[in-house]
C-alpha cells in the first residue's frame, strides 16, 4: 500500500517549492543584469510622487528594444506589485537608437540603461516601508534573441533616497523632451508620408535628423528617411511600410539629431486619404514568401512529430534502470490477477491516469513557477536534497516490504485496509504516480528537443507534449491490460512469484544506492549520513508499527514511539538537506574535462579554440552512461585532442540558474545535452541525448 508513503513524498516536494520563491533587487538573467532602483531625494510624503526604475546592464554587443521595436523584437514590458493605494506609471522611455540588421531597421538600447516610472503615493499614506515587487520580461538579441525576465523586489524607505542619483538624472536628461514652440503636421502622398516640422532648435537647421515613430506597423524603418530644411522647416519623406497594418488619424514620433543629441517629442494629424494595406509592394520578397509563418501546414505536422518523439520516449522510459524497479511491481500484480480480468483491465486504467495526470501536474507546476520567475528545467525536482533523501526512504521501505522484512498491511487500521479492499485500483494509480516521480529525470532519449518546444509553447500545446510522454510511458502496461494475447506471454502464477518478489528488493536497494550518491553530489557527506539516519529510523518505525499490539493503548503506543524516533531524527537530519552543501563542485576539472562556466567558456571562445560541452547531472542516469562510455572512449578522447577541443562540463546536480539559462538558450530543459561549438561558426551543433563513438567523431571531422 504506497498511499501513505507517497503523502510523505509530496510533502517534501511542497516544502522544496515553498524554498524557491524568492526574488531580489538584482539578478543576472543571463545576458544582462537587472536592478530595481529607486529615487526620493524628498522622501516618501503623502500626495507626492518618487521614481523607480529598472536598470539593464546589457552585456557588450546585446541590446533591448524600445517601445516602438522596429522591424523585429519586443518591447520591455514591467509588472509591479505594489502596496494599496500606490500606482505606478507607464515607462519614461529614454531616446533610443537605431540598430541595423541586415535589411531590417531596430530601435532600442544597449549598454546601461535606466527605465525610469514614475511611482504615485496615495493621499492616505502614514509613513513606513513599502515592499514592492516587480517582474520584468524582455527580449534581448545580438545574432539571436532570447526572451529573458526577472524578478526583483525592494522595500524602500519613507526617507530620502538618493543612492542612484546619477544614473536616474542622466536617464531623464535622454527622455525625449517637447520642444516649446515645435509644430508638426503630415500628408500622405502617394506611398509616402510627408510630416513638416517647424520650431526646432536653431542648432539642428541643415542637418540630418532620425525619425523614431511610435507607430510600429506604419512606416518603411530601414527605408532612406528623405529631409530637407528650407529655412527653419524641416520636411521629410517616410516610405509607407509594404506590411502596413495600421492607418492611423494622428500618429506621436520622436526626432534626434544625427549626432545623437536628446530626442524632442512630435504629434502630428494626418491629412489624404490612406492606400489600400499592402499596395506598396505588388508582390512579396522571395525572402518573405519563404517566411515559415505563412505555412502553417507543415508548422501543424512538426508539431505532431513533437508529439510523437514525445510518446516514443515515454515508451522507452519502461526500459530505463530508474523506472524498472516500480514497473517490475506492476509486472508482479499482473501474475497475482492473472484470472481477474476486470481488475486487470481497471488496473491498467488506473496506472496510466497516474502517470498522464503527474506528468500534467509536473509540467504545470514547472510552467507555473517559470511564470513567477524561476529559472527550472525539466528533472527539477531531484535537484533538492529534500526530495532525493524522501524517494531514498520510500524505495527503501518498498525493497524492505518486497524482502518480507514487513508487510504494510500490517501496520495499517483496518479502515484503510476495507478501502483499498473497495478501491484495488487506488494502488494501480499511485503506483503511476511513483513511476513519474523518479522517471521525469530519465526523459532524455528522443525528447530533449521535444521538451524545449514544449516549454517554449503555450500552455495547452506545452501540456499535450507530456500528456503524450505519459501516454507512451503507460502504454505497454495499459496494452496487456486490455488484450489478453499479450498478458497471455507472462508467465502463469505459481511459488515462483514469491522468489520473484523477492528479487525485485534488489533493484530498489541500487537505486537507494544511486540516490545516495546523487545525495552526496548535491550536499554532501552530511546530508548522506543524515539520510541513512533517517532510513535506520524509518525502518524502526515501521518495524514498531508491525509488532503485534494488545488493545487500543498498545497500539497508541507504537504509534507514539514510531513517530516520537522519526521526528527526532528528522529534525536533527533536515539543516543537512536544506542548507548544506557539498564541500567541492559536482564536476571538478577532471583529466582533460573542466569545469564549464561563462566565463571559462567566453575565453576559450576568445581564443578562438573549438568547445564541447557536457550538460550533466549525477541525477541523469543516461549522462552518466554516455560518460562512461561515448565519452570515455580512447578515440574520441584523442580525436577532441587531436582537434584542440576544450572539453566542459556544466553539472546540473544542483540548481544552478546560469546552466538553466544556458540550456534555455539552447532550446532544451533538461540534461543531457551535448553542444560543439565549432572555431568560426555562431550557433553549436547538438549531439542526440543517446552518444555513441561513431557520432562524436563525426561531428568533430565535420567541417
Amino acid at each position: 500500500m504506497l498511499a501513505p508513503l507517497v503523502r510523505l513524498l509530496l510533502a517534501f516536494t511542497c516544502a522544496l517549492i515553498t524554498g524557491w520563491l524568492h526574488a531580489a533587487p538584482s539578478a543576472e538573467t543571463g545576458h544582462a543584469r537587472a536592478s530595481l532602483l529607486a529615487h526620493a531625494p524628498d522622501g516618501v510624503k503623502a500626495g507626492s510622487s518618487v521614481w523607480l526604475g529598472l536598470r539593464l546592464e546589457h552585456q557588450p554587443h546585446w541590446h533591448t528594444y524600445w517601445r516602438n521595436p522596429g522591424d523585429s523584437g519586443l518591447p520591455t514590458t514591467l509588472s509591479w506589485t505594489l502596496p494599496s493605494g500606490f500606482a505606478a506609471g507607464d515607462i519614461a522611455w529614454p531616446t533610443p537608437k537605431q540598430l541595423p540588421l541586415g535589411p531590417l531597421m531596430n530601435y532600442g538600447y544597449d549598454g546601461d540603461l535606466l527605465l525610469p516610472v514614475r511611482l504615485t503615493v496615495p493621499a492616505g499614506y502614514a509613513g513606513g516601508d513599502l515592499p514592492l515587487k516587480l517582474r520584468a520580461d524582455f527580449l534581448i538579441c545580438e545574432d539571436v534573441c532570447i526572451p529573458e525576465f526577472a524578478e526583483l523586489d525592494l522595500v524602500l524607505k519613507a526617507g530620502p533616497e538618493t543612492t542612484h542619483a546619477a544614473l536616474f538624472e542622466r536617464a531623464f536628461a535622454a527622455a525625449p523632451r517637447t520642444e516649446p514652440g515645435a509644430k508638426a503636421s503630415a500628408r500622405l502622398d502617394g506611398q509616402a508620408l510627408v510630416i513638416e516640422v517647424a520650431g526646432l532648435p536653431a542648432a539642428w537647421r541643415g542637418k540630418p535628423v532620425q525619425l523614431f515613430p511610435e507607430n510600429g506597423a506604419v512606416l518603411d524603418h530601414p527605408a532612406p528617411l528623405g529631409q530637407s530644411w528650407e529655412g527653419e522647416r524641416l520636411l521629410l519623406r517616410a516610405p509607407l511600410s509594404a506590411q502596413r497594418s495600421e492607418s492611423p488619424a494622428a500618429m506621436d514620433a520622436v526626432l534626434t539629431a544625427a549626432h545623437g543629441s536628446p530626442g524632442i517629442r512630435i504629434g502630428f494629424a494626418i491629412a489624404g486619404a490612406w492606400p489600400q494595406p499592402g499596395a506598396a509592394a505588388p508582390a512579396a520578397p522571395a525572402a518573405a514568401a519563404a517566411a515559415p509563418a505563412s505555412a502553417p501546414a507543415p508548422a501543424d505536422r512538426t508539431w505532431l512529430v513533437v508529439l510523437g518523439l514525445a510518446f516514443l520516449g515515454g515508451a522507452i522510459l519502461n526500459l530505463m534502470p530508474c523506472v524498472f524497479p516500480v514497473l517490475s511491481l506492476k509486472v508482479l500484480g499482473f501474475a497475482q490477477h492473472g484470472g481477474e480480468r476486470r481488475r486487470i483491465v481497471a488496473g491498467g486504467f488506473a496506472y496510466t491516469a497516474g502517470v498522464v495526470l503527474s506528468f500534467l501536474l509536473l509540467a504545470a507546476l514547472l510552467l507555473a513557477l517559470r511564470a513567477s520567475g524561476e529559472g527550472l528545467g525539466w528533472g527539477f525536482q531531484l535537484q533538492s536534497p529534500p526530495f532525493v533523501a524522501a524517494l531514498a526512504i520510500l524505495f527503501t521501505l518498498i525493497g524492505f516490504n518486497l524482502a518480507g522484512l514487513f508487510e504494510f498491511r500490517a501496520m495499517l487500521p483496518d479502515r484503510l485496509l476495507n478501502a483499498r479492499a473497495r478501491n484495488p485500483v487506488a494502488d494501480d494509480f499511485l503506483t503511476g504516480v511513483l513511476a513519474v516521480a523518479v522517471a521525469s529525470p530519465c526523459t532524455a532519449p528522443f525528447m530533449g528537443a521535444a521538451l524545449g518546444a514544449a516549454l517554449s509553447q503555450p500552455a495547452p500545446q506545452a501540456l499535450s507534449v507530456f500528456a503524450a510522454l505519459g501516454l507512451g510511458m503507460a502504454a505497454p502496461y495499459l496494452a496487456a491490460s486490455l488484450f489478453p494475447g499479450v498478458a497471455r506471454l507472462l508467465p502463469r502464477p505459481g511459488p515462483w512469484m514469491a522468489r520473484f518478489k523477492t528479487f525485485m528488493a534488489f533493484p530498489m536497494f541500487a537505486t537507494v544506492v544511486w540516490l545516495l550518491w546523487v545525495l552526496g553530489q548535491q550536499a554532501g557527506i552530511d546530508a548522506v549520513v543524515a539520510l541513512l539516519a533517517l532510513v535506520v529510523a524509518a525502518a524502526f518505525g515501521w518495524w514498531l508499527l508491525g509488532i503485534p499490539a494488545r488493545g487500543a493503548a498498545g497500539r497508541a503506543g507504537a504509534i507514539g514511539a514510531a513517530v516520537l524516533a522519526i521526528g527526532a531524527v528528522t529534525a536533527w537530519a533536515w539543516p543537512a538537506f536544506r542548507y548544506a552543501q557539498a564541500e567541492t563542485p559536482a564536476v571538478q576539472a577532471s583529466g582533460a574535462w573542466q569545469a564549464w562556466s561563462p566565463q571559462a567558456f567566453a575565453e576559450a571562445r576568445g581564443q578562438g579554440r573549438p568547445v564541447f560541452v557536457d550538460f550533466t547531472a549525477a541525477w541523469c542516469v543516461t549522462c552518466q552512461y554516455n560518460k562512461r562510455t561515448a565519452l570515455a572512449d580512447p578515440a574520441v578522447m584523442e580525436d577532441f585532442k587531436a582537434r584542440g577541443v576544450v572539453l566542459m562540463r556544466a553539472d546540473w546536480t544542483r540548481r544552478d540558474e546560469t546552466i538553466t539559462q544556458a540550456l534555455k538558450e539552447l532550446g532544451r530543459s533538461g540534461v543531457p545535452v551535448y553542444a560543439l561549438y565549432r572555431k568560426d561558426a555562431a550557433q553549436p551543433t547538438l549531439l542526440s541525448e543517446l552518444l555513441s563513438v561513431d557520432e562524436v567523431r563525426q561531428a568533430l571531422a565535420a567541417p
